[in-house]
């Protein structure tokens, strides 16, 4: 019997792959766990258009994060904080600077893909790295301006 892997199964194969596999195998273990389909023609195509597809959806998402990265590059973000006698009040979170990529530049960025190791405390210009997802980061320039209240 004749058979298309949907997940990758040790000592047989790896999703994907057409293997041939004694009968009771086949149904008892592999279709029966949602581990393989029966390979006929039109599994063998569904499964070929669903990879297409995939390809299609990842490589729409590799191009949006690219440009992403060129917009936030190429932007200096601008905070404002409270002024305090030495630098600012309070501090600059990744929520703080997630809030004002939103407002300044459109980018909707989720708080935790804003690596800092901590909170920037001081007025000026800071280098904050991005993590935007399939190994693209993006190094974003933040200015942290003291304002009078």
């Amino acid at each position: 019997m004749k058979v298309l892997l949907v997940k990758d199964v040790k000592n047989l194969g790896k999703a994907g792959e057409i293997k041939e596999v004694k009968d009771g195998y086949g149904r008892n273990f592999l279709v029966a766990r949602g581990l393989a389909k029966v390979a006929t023609p039109q599994v063998i195509e569904e499964w070929k258009a669903e990879q297409e597809r995939k390809a299609a959806e990842e490589a729409a998402e590799l191009e949006r994060l690219g440009k992403e990265k060129a917009a936030l590059e190429a932007a200096e973000i601008r905070i404002e904080k409270p002024k305090a006698p030495i630098g600012i009040r309070g501090s600059v979170t990744n929520a703080d600077i997630a809030k004002a990529i939103k407002e300044q530049l459109d980018i909707d960025l989720d708080r935790h893909k804003i690596e800092l190791k901590k909170p920037l405390k001081s007025e000026g210009l800071h280098t904050v790295e991005v993590k935007l997802g399939h190994g693209i980061h993006a190094a974003v320039k933040v200015d942290v301006v003291a304002v009078e209240e």
